[in-house]
């Protein structure tokens, strides 16, 4: 292993095989990845266009931006937090040495929301969405010598409610639980050279009850014929699994059976867990019939199920109760994007010491490379869509096309075990009243079963549930006599369901049966320190001392909840103005953290009531 220094009198560590970058930020990609790559990231020439309307040939290169950071943030060199509608990028640099038969692909992690990219004064291709990747093939738009330039227009109208936004403020100043917007490029550009018949994409399952993983495989070439895929599964060192196949209408589709070890203590090794991390690594070959090496890649999968049996998350075929913290996913000088991997392994660590088990990525889909490390190091994570803020068509085929992406991308990862579509009824402000909206979450809910039947999905997370596995409650009830009225027993949860309105609104809507879901307080707490100047948060506390005993209380009463399936506390840090973290924006405790583990854990021995 190696270690990466700590400024906190710490180390974080990497394990053997990450690759990264100078800017110290790890392979983009990590379920698919090659033996080299071209980072992008670094100073880049900038301009501001406030109103959109300059053209290619008319942009003037005033300023230096620092790339993946958005120019709303300090880490970026811009900090311009105004309200803009496009904004322009170019970057100088010398192509790769390509061999006549290979191609050269420029990838974007992210870039928020709409972008054209032109290389070397040619228009090559755009994407819209801005949370989700996209490459292009840029081989024959590079010029033979001398260096190339690379173009990019990011057009992000901070008025337009129709798109999928988050917690980015449609006000000037952040408010409440709004933050500073995100503009432009804010996740890795990188270069990629590869063959022309290659591996494209992959996508992992895993079967428990089989005891055997399901790989799909989508191969990119004009003509497949002889063409095999060969697999090595190995864990620990010891091959698990290998195995060839032919590839058929470009794609292959195999279940790899593994020996199944029998007796629990043998089982338990090999399955993934917060507990137990266990990664099994994939070695992938693309070669010809008479067996010549055309693309080799590197990817990794696990073996774990999750699922829901009756009122209960079931991990691994065990109940398992849910202690996560509403994490936003921001940094007070580099906004959404992370300062570099070492901020992320952090964040993962510091949630399990203080005794969490998951997170709920809130209003954000998070970089592939928090969930890398959250495979890695083993934390449950619920995913995500943000949030448009305007019913229409438009903002529902922008974020129905945006999650069938996130879908796409993030499936394989075996640190998620939900998936969120809609959060609060964001963007359905007439749900109760209106058909069309509950079909809208209906339909959300349908697809995400479609792609990915085996995880449970949260249709419409804190209230008016339509079409859901799991109920979520947001409750900020700050009394913790009140929640353990309100939720003491199972048998209060058809009186719950019917009568209680946290937050003013009721918690299901239509004529569905939900009596039998499993219940999760998926928000709760809230608690600001009061010292902070310019705090918002949805309760007070007047010290550190105070904070801490609240937090023990309503720990201890939500530990106490046999309706509770899980729960999840808000939130993990402060973030802007909304000061009610456990930690502060800098991630320092606002009490001691083996007290918070304490509190979030319970005594040494516990169970939850019902187990």
């Amino acid at each position: 292993m190696r270690m990466i220094p700590e400024t906190r009198s710490q180390e974080l560590v990497l394990l053997e095989g990450d690759m990264l970058d100078p800017y110290g930020r790890g392979y983009p990609r990590p379920q698919l990845q090659r033996d080299s790559w071209i980072s992008l990231n670094g100073r880049w020439e900038f301009a501001l266009d406030p109103k959109g309307a300059t053209g290619v040939l008319d942009v003037v290169w005033r300023d230096i931006i620092e790339v993946p950071f958005s120019p709303e943030t300090a880490r970026s060199g811009i900090h311009d937090t105004g309200m803009y509608t496009a904004c322009w990028y170019r970057r100088r640099f010398v192509s790769p040495p390509l061999p006549p038969d290979k191609r050269l692909l420029l990838h974007f992690g992210a870039v928020d929301h709409h972008a054209t990219v032109w290389l070397n004064g040619q228009r090559i291709g755009e994407h819209e969405g801005g949370y989700t990747p996209f490459q292009l093939d840029i081989t024959d738009y590079l010029v033979p010598t001398g260096e190339q330039v690379l173009v990019v227009r990011a057009e992000d109208d901070p008025l337009d409610l129709e798109k999928p936004r988050g917690k980015q403020d449609w006000q000037r100043e952040p408010h409440a639980i709004w933050y500073p917007r995100t503009t432009g490029i804010w996740q890795t550009v990188w270069l990629e050279v590869v063959p022309p018949l290659r591996i494209d994409r992959l996508a992992w399952n895993t079967s428990l009850e089989h005891w055997e993983c399901s790989l799909d495989a989508w191969i990119r070439c004009t003509d497949d014929k002889g063409l095999q895929l060969s697999v090595t599964l190995s864990s620990g060192g010891s091959v698990l699994a290998r195995d060839s196949y032919e590839v058929l209408s470009r794609e292959v589709h195999r279940r790899l059976a593994f020996s199944d070890p029998g007796i629990d203590d043998y089982r338990n090794e090999l399955l993934w867990s917060p507990r137990n991390p266990k990664i099994i690594d994939a070695e992938l070959q693309l070669r010809t019939a008479d067996g010549k090496l055309l693309d080799r890649a590197r990817s990794y999968t696990a073996i774990r199920s999750v699922a829901l049996e009756g009122d209960r998350f079931v991990l691994n075929g065990r109940p398992y109760f849910l202690r996560m913290a509403l994490d936003q996913g921001y940094w007070p000088e580099s906004g959404l994007t992370a300062p570099d991997d070492a901020a992320l392994v952090r964040d993962v660590m510091l949630a399990r010491a203080m005794g969490f088990n998951g997170v709920r990525k809130h209003q954000k889909v998070e970089d592939p490379r928090y969930l890398y490390w959250a495979d890695r190091l083993g934390m449950l994570v619920w995913e995500e869509m943000p949030s448009a803020y305007r019913f229409s068509p438009t903002a529902v085929a922008r974020v129905t096309r945006e999650w069938e992406r996130v879908l796409a991308r993030d499936s394989s990862h075996p640190c998620i075990i939900a998936w969120v579509p809609i959060n609060e009824s964001w963007g359905v402000p007439n749900l109760p009243q209106s058909a069309v909206e509950r079909h809208y979450i209906e339909a959300l809910y349908h697809l995400t079963k479609s792609f990915d039947p085996t995880r449970p999905v949260v249709g419409n997370d804190g209230w008016e549930s339509v079409a859901t596995d799991i109920i979520g409650v947001h409750d900020y009830d700050p009394n913790p006599d009140r929640l353990r009225h309100r939720y003491h027993g199972d048998r209060m949860l058809p009186h719950l369901l019917l009568q209680e309105r946290p937050g003013g609104r009721r918690l299901v809507v239509g004529d569905r049966p939900h009596a039998d879901h499993p219940v999760v307080l998926s928000e709760f707490g809230g608690i600001k320190l009061s010292n902070k100047i310019g705090a918002w948060g949805y309760h007070s506390s007047e010290s550190s001392e105070d904070l801490a005993r609240l937090y023990e209380r309503l720990m201890d009463a939500v530990r106490s909840l046999g309706l509770l399936t899980g729960f999840c506390y808000t939130q993990f840090t402060d973030t802007y103005q909304e000061a009610n973290g456990l930690l502060d924006e800098h991630r320092n405790p606002k009490f001691p953290i083996e007290r918070i583990r304490a509190a979030t854990m319970g005594p040494p021995g516990e169970k939850p009531v019902w187990a």
